[in-house]
């Protein structure tokens, strides 16, 4: 990288360094590696490296890390090439307006869905004498809120007037579209929040190609956006819907002449209660939002992931999912082309779903024991649930196991118990008992990846426990630390 930095010695402005500098430090965007966060094991090594260098272009380099990279890596950085600059290491004339922008104008695109928000910021460096704009651009992102309100795609243009003029001229000719202009400090709140749900995912995110490339120049472009004196919030935000609220909406939807055709109203209300529920939990508290994509997106991958349904339900499901549509439009106004689009998605979806959503009773476990497992619903906590306690059925000891609970905490110290037939000191007990409940709740999630992980490899089930034990016991209450320990492991150690 130090090398190919001398190319930043042939660039003419300072937006050609930056976005040059922004695709090179995007080359480890989103990767991991062992031993430490790759910012700091990358980012970090390089602005070391680059000062050791000592030359023009390892200069200009550190002076666009210092604006484009991390907090820790901008003020080393900055240090760094402030000790170059008075040592007489030559630098760019273009290298001091570096960061030296102005917001000009933010904007957002966004369909009548609700999928989707194309957001613009126009940015100008700062004016020359005759008080001209110079190098205007605009960073345009695209905000998914059907995948958790990612940053799914970013790029730069430089033709802002005709990208401005092209997306008036879309929104004037689609009763689906709407262009407006926005504050900077609301595009600032909804894309810093936009990032973050990009960073959050421990799999690569699904981004586009050129997201990375350009991931530090949005980082550090919104840093120029005003935050305000009170921090908006994002644009898609909204206020939490408590329990009763959300058995209102379900009753208003039951009653409503939309839902008059579904034949079990018991069934029906259970779906409703889904929809509802993801709605507000997965769709920022917009359980009213109703979308093909989003629709698809529910009824054919969350559902069969994370709900167990009873057989009503699974036959009542896409019914009721086509009449919380008809009621979800008529109570926000979706145009009716928008509404008849996202029945034709339901209806599509309707012959798919039976075979994507495969009864929890057809992986060979009866539903009394299903229901033991999971007395929350909650599918996709099955696996994890099972591998902590394994024994659950029969008799021991002249135990009944199907008479214990492991849900309750009595009943799940005596299960562990029996997992070591009994010969197990108290203390040893209550770290497995500490992993099991970790397991069971889901907390951290990286607990069950690194499990998996270990199993994958061939380990036997209690020498992986015992690795989760030790390194539970070795970090101690710190969750971050916590996590990072589990995202470290990638096999057990000769000595567990």
């Amino acid at each position: 990288m130090v090398q190919a930095a001398r190319e930043l010695l042939a660039v003419r402005t300072p937006l050609d360094a930056e976005l040059m500098v922004s695709d090179m430090v995007g080359a480890w965007w989103g990767r991991r590696v062992r031993g430490g966060d790759v910012e700091q094991v990358l980012g970090e090594g390089l602005v070391d490296y680059a000062a050791k260098a000592g030359t023009p272009a390892s200069l200009t380099l550190l002076i666009c890390l210092a604006y484009l990279g991390t907090a820790r890596q901008g003020a080393k950085a900055e240090g760094a090439a402030l000790a170059m600059m008075e040592s007489g290491v030559a630098r760019p004339g273009w290298a001091e307006r570096v960061g030296a922008v102005k917001p000009a104008g933010c904007y957002v695109s966004r369909d009548a869905y609700g999928d989707q928000d194309t957001v613009i910021c126009t940015f100008a460096y700062r004016w020359n004498d005759s008080e001209q704009p110079m190098d205007r651009h605009a960073l345009v992102m695209v905000v998914d809120y059907n995948m958790s309100g990612m940053a799914r795609d970013a790029w730069v243009s430089s033709q802002v007037d005709k990208l401005l003029e092209q997306a008036r001229a879309e929104a004037a000719g689609n009763p689906l579209l709407l262009f407006e202009e926005i504050q900077p400090e609301q595009a600032r709140a909804l894309l810093e929040s936009a990032m973050k749900a990009t960073r959050e995912p421990k799999t690569p995110p699904p981004v586009s190609e050129s997201y990375s490339a350009y991931h530090a120049f949005a980082r550090a472009r919104l840093k120029a956006l005003p935050p305000g004196r009170k921090r908006p919030a994002p644009l898609h935000i909204e206020a939490p819907y408590s329990r009763e609220r959300r058995a209102m909406l379900a009753a208003e939807f039951l009653a409503s002449d939309a839902a008059e055709h579904l034949s079990d109203p018991s069934a029906a209300s259970r779906c409703a209660d889904h929809i509802i529920d993801y709605g507000c939990e997965q769709d920022f508290n917009r359980p009213l939002r109703v979308s093909p994509t989003k629709c698809e997106t529910f009824l054919l991958d969350w559902l069969p992931r994370k709900v167990m349904l009873s057989v009503a339900e699974q036959e009542a499901m896409p019914h009721v999912m086509s009449a919380w549509a008809r009621f979800a439009a008529h109570r926000t106004g979706l145009p009716e082309q928008g509404l008849k689009a996202t029945l034709d998605a339901v209806w599509g979806a309707i012959g798919k779903f039976p075979e994507a959503y495969r009864d929890p009773t057809s992986f060979g476990l009866d539903r009394p024991l299903l229901e033991r497992l999971l007395p929350d619903g909650d599918l996709s906590a099955l696996a994890r649930r099972a591998f902590a306690f394994p024994y659950l059925q029969g008799t021991h000891n002249g135990i009944d196991l199907d008479l214990l609970n492991p849900a309750d905490q009595a009943d799940r110290r005596t299960l562990l118990e029996i997992d070591h037939n009994g010969t197990i000191d108290q203390e040893h007990l209550a770290w497995h008992e500490e992993i099991a409940t970790r397991l069971w709740d889901g907390d951290p999630p990286q607990l069950w990846e690194a499990a998996q992980r270990l199993l994958d490899l061939g380990h036997d089930r209690h020498d992986v426990l015992h690795v989760l034990i030790e390194i539970a016991e070795r970090i101690g209450g710190d969750p971050e630390e916590l996590a990072a320990a589990l995202d470290d492991i990638a096999d057990i150690p000769d000595e567990i």
